[in-house]
């Protein structure tokens, strides 16, 4: 997959992490690092959306429901 560069302002603590994580052999590079948050990001943001949408048709979850995922999702 062909990648974009883009140039982007961080707190020096989130590079330090990122740079900590390439240390530790978590991420390849920074840039890795960096584009899984976004790809994290953006399927949190969806899944949101997602949730939204269904409470608009469904209503909210019952207390059932509502428990049965909290333990699937491990909360």
């Amino acid at each position: 997959m062909q990648k974009t560069r883009v140039t982007v302002t961080v707190h020096p603590e989130t590079l330090a992490a990122a740079e900590q994580h390439v240390a530790r052999g978590r991420a390849r590079s920074v840039s890795a690092w960096v584009d899984a948050a976004m790809q994290d990001k953006a399927r949190a943001d969806d899944l949101v959306t997602l949730l939204a949408q269904m409470r608009a048709q469904s209503g909210p979850p019952s207390a059932e429901e509502e428990a049965w995922a909290r333990r699937v999702l491990g909360l």
